[in-house]
């Protein structure tokens, strides 16, 4: 794990810091960057979600979907938290907190749009960083490409559908059109984009120039997460300081949706007699996030000054520190697993790193 993956939580602190700071000094620059928008998206923070996105999107190996069938169990249990507990749970735990136990002290406008920010974390399964957590664990990196690549080809058709179901059900009005362009906007053509330069550079498949290329989108990959969260909390300086504890009472709710999604899901791989090197990275991507897709979304809906857009950025603050106990936490019961553990290469190899 490298040291800005390892620290992340303290870059991002950093820049929550100076985004405050600078939103509060120079509060017309933010005003002139957030009037930079075209049909509800901004253009300043659509060039930088694609700096985080189009190099993950170009890991992604589709060739390696013809392996699907193999170890099945791993799969199955990957997409039934990611799809069909995942998002629903987050939504409950959202209007559970902010419209019961928190109530009297968010207004109800804002918990709305807390509570869509949360959903649209839920409703966006990891892609780029749970092969950190894969490697970590010593999770069968063939079988991580295999599951992060189905997950990304359902994220393009059930993204939308679900989210919009979610947000209805919790009383907020989603325009489909503003919905439906940003999962073609930061799914579909950075996955596109990401397919056709894989290709491009990989023909050979010693993955030397696609590597190359990686490691220069990395540090701009960087520069854009670091730069969105500063004008994300830039945008929201006034609200943040009028009510710091905001921060506080939306990673409440997403620390125990983090870790009662992996216990459900570890108990089951337990239960389905899964691998270890299986089990692990499977836990793994139902319980984090895609948080630049849920960033990139909660601000084309909802506006860069949102509870939504906020709620989404403390989920980034919260991943990392939570995610690297669990990884510790998976380590240390590998003997769980043991009687079930097989060797890794009965899927044929594939690039997953």
């Amino acid at each position: 794990m490298g040291l800005f993956e390892r620290y992340l939580t303290v870059w991002v602190g950093a820049a929550i810091i100076a985004g405050i700071i600078l939103g509060s000094a120079i509060p017309q620059l933010f005003s002139m960057v957030a009037s930079l928008e075209y049909a509800h998206v901004n253009i300043v923070i659509a060039v930088l979600i694609w700096l985080m996105i189009f190099p993950m999107m170009m890991q992604i190996d589709f060739s390696s979907i013809k392996d699907v069938g193999k170890k099945p169990k791993g799969l199955v249990l990957t997409l039934v938290i990611n799809w069909l507990v995942k998002p629903f749970s987050m939504a409950f735990l959202g209007w559970l907190f902010f419209k019961v136990f928190f109530a009297s002290w968010v207004e109800p406008e804002t918990a709305s749009q807390y509570i869509a920010g949360m959903i649209l974390l839920g409703v966006a399964p990891c892609t780029a960083m749970v092969f950190v957590w894969s490697q970590m664990t010593k999770g069968d990196a063939n079988y991580t490409l295999v599951q992060v690549s189905v997950n990304d080809l359902i994220m393009i058709f059930a993204f939308a559908p679900i989210a919009a179901f979610l947000l209805g059900v919790t009383d907020i009005t989603v325009p489909w059109d503003t919905l439906v362009l940003s999962v073609v906007l930061y799914v579909v053509i950075p996955l596109v984009a990401g397919a056709i330069t894989r290709k491009a550079l990989d023909k050979s498949n010693d993955h030397s120039r696609l590597d190359n290329l990686l490691a220069k989108l990395k540090p701009w990959s960087i520069i854009g997460l670091l730069s969105t969260v500063v004008l994300l909390f830039g945008f929201q300086a006034e609200t943040i300081i009028a009510n710091p504890e905001a921060i506080v009472l939306i990673a409440i709710p997403l620390l125990i949706q983090t870790y009662a999604i992996f216990a459900i899901a570890y108990w089951a791989a337990k239960r389905m007699k899964l691998a270890h090197n299986i089990a692990a990275p499977a836990c793994m991507i139902g319980t984090s996030n895609f948080f630049e897709l849920a960033v990139a979304v909660a601000i084309s809906l909802f506006g860069l000054h949102s509870g939504a857009a906020l709620a989404t950025v403390v989920g980034v603050l919260v991943e990392v520190p939570v995610m690297l106990s669990l990884v510790w936490f998976a380590n240390r019961t590998r003997h769980w697993f043991d009687e079930n553990e097989m060797p890794s290469n009965t899927i044929s190899k594939v690039h997953g790193e």
